[in-house]
């Protein structure tokens, strides 16, 4: 059944509940962070809320996060919530305020929001969100909520991230980093290693493979003597894939051709480049010998 518009006042709730067919009972996968972008990707800096979902997304997502592209999911967004832990609701704004500006929205003030009196799936905003999951979850609603807010520059049809509003996003996807996602990701040693087998493979560890590599698709180049591999969202994105190679979770990949004729087979020092977001293997490096 596709849902478009409907009157959600409180006093009508149980009528609708019984005309919809809602089974509220069928529970989510439950999550530590739930991470929601809200808006119009065809609208210039209306998109920025799932673009910045996006972005996060290419970092890595750590066991226990879900990220939600709200400006596609609608009602959705709302079942999404149950189970989460802590949710992350990030949408534009237009309040006259500078493009760019920031707004924060902690959760005690988010108990003033009004009741939630009508709604549209074409048109749902951060404050829909909050205020259909508490009408659909009630007590199962999560409490701790946090609203970021991105002042736009402009809303035209087709128009790309305005760059005052990209810098914000980029600054407000710093903050959920360090305050939501950075206690999630498993640890990784300082120094990164891999191995280079002599038929082709590159062996990837279990703790690397997971918090770099979520997706196991990843694009592998060659640039200047190094080594690259850049994470994809999924195998649909094309790229090579990462294959599990032991019950420890350990990953290999082939990357024969793309070496082409190196002779090279041991293991190799890596890096993790944060501009680039991507490994770096040099390897002009002497390998040492195969773990």
């Amino acid at each position: 059944m596709i849902l478009t518009t409907y009157d959600c006042s409180l006093g009508a709730s149980d009528d609708l509940n019984q005309d919809l067919n809602l089974d509220l009972n069928l529970d989510p996968p439950g999550c530590a962070v739930l991470v929601v972008g809200c808006g119009n990707l065809l609208r210039g800096d209306d998109g920025v809320g799932p673009i910045l979902v996006r972005h996060l997304w290419e970092r890595g997502v750590p066991d226990g996060a879900k990220l939600v592209d709200g400006g596609t999911a609608g009602m959705d967004v709302a079942f999404q919530m149950r189970g989460a832990e802590r949710v992350v609701i990030i949408d534009a704004a237009a309040t006259g305020s500078a493009p760019g500006t920031i707004f924060k929205v902690p959760g005690e003030e988010l108990e003033e929001l009004p009741p939630l009196q009508g709604l549209h799936t074409h048109s749902f905003r951060w404050d829909h969100a909050i205020a259909f999951a508490r009408w659909a979850l009630a007590e199962d609603c999560p409490t701790d909520i946090t609203v970021y807010l991105i002042e736009v520059s402009g809303v035209e049809l087709g128009a790309d991230l305005s760059e005052p509003v990209q810098t914000a996003m980029e600054q407000v996807i710093d903050r959920i980093e360090a305050e939501y996602l950075a206690a999630l990701r498993p640890e990784v040693a300082d120094e990164i290693t891999v191995e280079l087998t002599a038929d082709g493979y590159l062996r990837l560890d279990a703790e690397l493979a997971a918090s770099r590599f979520p997706s196991d698709a990843v694009v592998a180049m060659v640039r200047d003597g190094d080594l690259w591999l850049v994470p994809l969202r999924g195998p649909r994105s094309g790229g090579l894939l990462l294959k599990q190679r032991n019950p420890a979770g350990d990953r290999s990949l082939l990357i024969r051709e793309v070496i082409a004729d190196r002779a090279i087979s041991g293991v190799l020092r890596a890096c993790w480049d944060d501009e680039h977001r991507a490994l770096r293997i040099p390897l002009h490096d002497e390998p040492g010998p195969p773990g």
